[in-house]
């Protein structure tokens, strides 16, 4: 029987990842056929036993003489193909972030190190099959094993190795938060990220949504006399509600391979099947667990970059109507930051320095001009950091689809955010929410919705007192008695 690839549902055959959609195929022939030059191999060899042999690693140009800039300018580079699903830069982070090396020490932070060894275990770039040259299996069977495949099931299994060693030193909210962070970046891959994240939920696949007779899965799930990585088995646990939860997101983007997985899926047993609609209710209200990548930093001063910004056309068109958002609310987030004194209504008031001053603190590149991307940023850094009027404004550039892809069930929940710190305005948002029910991101509710309107007029949010007289005047007004069949003559 043909074997599938678990990451497509199609015939395994060239990987359909940045590293080889970007190669041409004079180039993926040279790198199959040819010695690998610049392998870590021999007894010595970080990855793995003796006589492995290592994947070449590519070379990042960054053309600047500073051993600091150097540094930052090649974590900003991995980061950006980490972020757009290139396996070998993932590896590379993990072990930059790991702090193996002396110049890296300074980057040292295992949280971060995990998360880009977990992301690039579930890269299908890591295990699918891409090419028929090479040699027979030591076994001396009939399979066809390329050499560049052996390299990168070295590079795997010792990802494995180091990722439940890592774990393992770990508190649970540590976990918690590579756990967290490993969503975020796959969702932010559109359907191919849920459709790997429905993998590693599905009991049906490896760990990390491989093949389950891959051999780095199975030497991770270990025997009973040779015990696997019990951490690494840990930190997505199999569920089928998970599983569903994700390829239904996946299709929710419109991708049609999606769709098939999904039947597959419920078509696989009867319980899977019942738990679709307690799904689809939970899968309308789910957001990503961050709002953008966490700007943290080690001790060496390079923030994290969230390099998720460019990715998709709905983005794109989002990204085209921020001029649309007054630049006063802007300045207002810029303020509560910190970054100005006081809030102003114009870009052009700005400085170069203040400019230059937020782009810094979130890892971009420091030109002095703000991007729309950036103005997005502005306002959910505002946001997650606890401001109520940036979280109204994030709310409703959600619920227009303004600066970011419409999305109603992230709206109401910036609006439920502001909501809690008594904003006026986002009560009577959530008044709205709950008189007409949205998408099923909020069930109609027509008596929490009045006392969404009250408190937002107690408040003193002035359209919801016009609002709430019409609603009491509706309720005061004398019921008009209902005809009964005589009425009709019958």
């Amino acid at each position: 029987m043909q074997e599938t690839s678990a990451a497509e549902g199609r015939p395994m055959g060239l990987a359909q990842g940045p590293l080889i959609r970007g190669a041409s195929i004079a180039a993926l022939v040279a790198a199959v056929v040819i010695p690998l030059v610049g392998c870590d191999s021999g007894p010595e060899s970080f990855f793995g036993k003796p006589g492995d042999t290592a994947c070449p690693r590519p070379q990042i140009a960054t053309g600047v003489a500073s051993q600091f800039n150097t540094q930052q300018t090649e974590i900003r580079v991995l980061r950006r193909r980490a972020f757009t699903g290139d396996f070998f830069s993932q590896l590379e982070l993990g072990r930059r972030y790991q702090g193996l090396r002396v110049t890296d020490k300074n980057l040292e932070d295992t949280v971060e190190a995990a998360v880009w060894y977990a992301v690039a275990l579930s890269n299908a770039d890591g295990y699918s099959p891409i090419s028929a040259y090479g040699r027979r299996s030591p076994q001396g069977d009939q399979k066809t094993i390329a050499r560049y495949d052996d390299c990168r099931a070295v590079e795997r299994r010792a990802a494995y190795r180091t990722l439940n060693d890592l774990l393992s030193q770990m508190s649970s909210e540590e976990q918690e938060k590579v756990r967290s962070r490993v969503i975020y970046v796959l969702s932010t891959q559109g359907a191919p990220g849920y459709r790997t994240l429905a993998r590693m939920h599905d009991t049906f696949f490896g760990p990390f949504g491989e093949p389950s007779d891959n051999g780095q899965a199975a030497e991770a799930r270990g025997k009973p006399y040779k015990p696997g990585a019990p951490q690494v088995l840990n930190l997505f646990p199999r569920n089928d509600v998970d599983a569903y939860l994700y390829n239904y997101l996946a299709v929710q983007t419109g991708d049609v391979g999606a769709y098939v997985m999904l039947k597959d899926f419920e078509r696989s047993s009867a319980q899977r099947a019942s738990a679709g609609q307690y799904v689809e209710a939970k899968a309308k209200r789910w957001i990503p667990p961050y709002e953008f990548y966490p700007p943290e930093s080690p001790s060496s001063g390079v923030p994290h970059s969230d390099e998720s910004d460019q990715i998709g056309d709905a983005q794109q068109v989002a990204l085209s109507r921020i001029r649309e958002l007054p630049f006063v609310h802007i300045g207002e987030a810029l303020a509560y930051l910190r970054v100005l004194a006081r809030p102003c209504a114009s870009e052009d008031s700005l400085y170069p320095q203040e400019i230059q001053a937020f782009q810094a603190m979130i890892a971009r590149p420091q030109t002095g001009v703000f991007a729309p991307i950036e103005k997005v940023r502005i306002i959910q850094y505002a946001a997650v950091n606890g401001s109520p009027k940036a979280q109204l404004v994030l709310a409703v550039m959600y619920a227009e689809g303004v600066g970011v892809p419409r999305d109603y069930a992230r709206a109401f929940h910036w609006f439920a955010e502001a909501d809690r710190q008594g904003s006026a305005e986002a009560k009577y948002a959530m008044s709205t929410y709950f008189s007409l029910g949205v998408a099923g991101v909020a069930d109609q509710d027509k008596a929490k919705a009045v006392v969404y309107q009250i408190d937002s007029a107690l408040s003193g949010f002035k359209p919801s007192v016009g609002r709430l007289q019409q609603v009491l005047a509706q309720v005061s007004r004398t019921p008009r008695p209902q005809p009964r069949d005589r009425d009709y003559g019958q």
